[in-house]
C-alpha cells in the first residue's frame, strides 16, 4: 500500500471536531429515522471530494485507497461501503440535516436514485489532477466534474431542461478537496512539486485550478456552493507517528494556510462575478483547534492516535483488513492514521449546518438552503 503512511486525505484535514453520536449508520436511499418528518429544504446534494466523504466510488477501482473492508462501516448499518470511517462522514450528516436521503455515489447510482444527488468524491483525488498518482486509480476533480454532466444528462432527460435547471439552482453543490493536493503530491518525495513552488506559489496554482473548475460547475447549473477548507493535517496520527515527540508538525500547519486564505478571497470574488451564486465556506481549521484545546468538553478522550491502525499512534500503517478497532470509538478523534471517527463526522456536519461565522462563512448551510 503506497507508502506506510497512506495518505487518503481530507481526513487528514478535516479530522476532528466535536462530541459523540453512535451508530448513526443507514442504507442509502432510506431517509434517516429523525429526517423522517422533516421536508426537504432543497431537491438534492451534490457532493464533490475526497476520501473524507467518498462512499465507494473507489471500490471498483484498480486504486490504493479503497475502505470497502471491515472494520470500516463497523458502525454503519450498511456494513463496509468503501466510507472511510467507522461509520458516517460529514456529508451523511449534513444530508440527513437537509431532510434528504444518504446521497449514492456515483458508481451505484441510476435513475431515480439519483434524485436526491450524486455522491462523486473520490479517494486520494486532488484539484490537479496528478494529484494521487501513488494510489494508482482515483477521480481527480476534473473527472468528477465530467461524472457530474452525465448525470446531468440522465436527469435533463427525465425532466425536461427548463425543470432540471430550476431544480439544480437550488441544489447544494458541497466540495472538500485539496488536501491530497499536499499529503500526496507536494509533500512526497517522489514528486517535484515542492521543488518547483514554495508554499504561497503552490497555493496560487491551486486556487487559479480550483477557481475555474467551480465555474464551471457553475456553468453548468450549480448555484449554491459549500466549500471545505484544509485544517490541521499536521496534528494527524500519520504525522504525529513521525516524529519520536510526538507533536504536532507545524511546518505542515503553516503551509495550508495560504491555501485557506485564498479559497476566502476567491469565493469573495466568485460571488462577485458568477450573477445568483451563493458559496459557503467551512473553516475546518477553527473546528479542528476548538475539538483539540476542548477535546474533552466534547467527550474525547483520546486525540493523539487512531482508533484502527499500526505503530506509533497508531498512524505508521493505517487501518488494515480485519484489524480489531479500540471498543471506545466515540471518545476517539481519528479513527484510523488520517480520517475521523463519525462522532467526529457528525459533529463537524451539525456545525457546518447550523454554527456561527467562527466555523462556517458568511453563513451556514441551514441559511444557505433556505435561500
Amino acid at each position: 500500500m503506497a507508502d506506510l503512511r497512506f495518505s487518503w486525505l481530507w481526513v487528514v484535514l478535516l479530522v476532528v471536531l466535536s462530541g459523540a453520536v453512535p451508530g448513526k449508520g443507514q442504507d442509502e436511499g432510506v431517509v434517516a429515522p429523525e429526517a423522517g418528518g422533516r421536508r426537504e429544504m432543497v431537491p438534492a446534494m451534490f457532493i464533490f471530494g475526497d476520501s473524507l466523504i467518498d462512499n465507494g466510488n473507489n471500490n471498483n477501482l484498480a486504486s490504493l485507497a479503497k475502505a470497502n473492508y471491515y472494520p470500516y462501516g463497523i458502525d454503519f448499518k450498511a456494513g463496509p461501503t468503501g466510507r472511510f470511517s467507522n461509520g458516517y462522514t460529514m456529508v451523511d450528516e449534513i444530508a440527513e440535516l437537509l431532510g434528504l436521503p444518504l446521497i449514492p455515489a456515483f458508481s451505484e447510482s441510476s435513475g431515480d436514485q439519483m434524485l436526491h444527488g450524486v455522491n462523486y468524491a473520490s479517494a486520494a483525488a486532488g484539484i490537479l489532477d496528478i494529484t494521487g498518482r501513488n494510489f494508482v486509480g482515483r477521480i481527480p476533480f476534473n473527472q468528477q466534474i465530467q461524472n457530474f454532466e452525465n448525470t446531468l444528462d440522465q436527469l435533463t432527460n427525465n425532466l425536461g431542461a427548463v425543470d432540471a435547471a430550476q431544480s439544480l439552482a437550488r441544489c447544494i453543490y458541497f466540495v472538500g478537496m485539496g488536501s491530497n493536493d499536499y499529503l500526496n503530491n507536494y509533500l512526497m518525495p517522489n514528486y517535484p512539486t515542492r521543488n518547483q513552488y514554495d508554499g504561497q506559489q503552490y497555493a496560487d496554482l491551486l486556487i487559479q485550478q480550483y477557481n475555474g473548475q467551480l465555474t464551471k460547475l457553475y456553468n453548468l447549473g450549480a448555484r449554491k456552493f459549500v466549500l471545505a477548507g484544509l485544517g490541521l493535517m499536521g496534528c494527524i496520527p500519520s504525522i504525529l507517528s513521525q516524529s519520536t515527540a510526538g507533536v504536532c508538525s507545524e511546518e505542515v500547519n503553516k503551509l495550508v494556510l495560504p491555501f485557506n486564505a485564498n479559497i476566502k478571497t476567491m469565493i469573495n470574488n466568485l460571488s462577485t462575478n458568477l450573477p445568483g451564486s451563493k458559496f459557503v465556506f467551512i473553516d475546518i481549521h477553527n473546528m479542528i483547534q476548538d475539538i483539540l484545546s476542548n477535546a474533552r468538553l466534547y467527550g474525547f478522550s483520546v486525540v493523539n492516535r487512531g482508533c484502527c491502525g499500526i505503530g506509533r499512534n497508531r498512524g505508521q500503517i493505517t487501518c488494515l483488513p480485519f484489524q480489531t478497532p479500540c471498543a471506545n470509538r466515540d471518545q476517539y478523534v481519528f479513527w484510523d492514521a488520517f480520517h475521523p471517527t463519525e462522532a467526529v463526522n457528525i459533529l463537524m456536519g451539525r456545525k457546518a449546518f447550523n454554527g456561527n461565522q467562527e466555523v462556517v462563512y458568511p453563513i451556514n448551510i441551514q441559511q444557505l438552503a433556505s435561500l
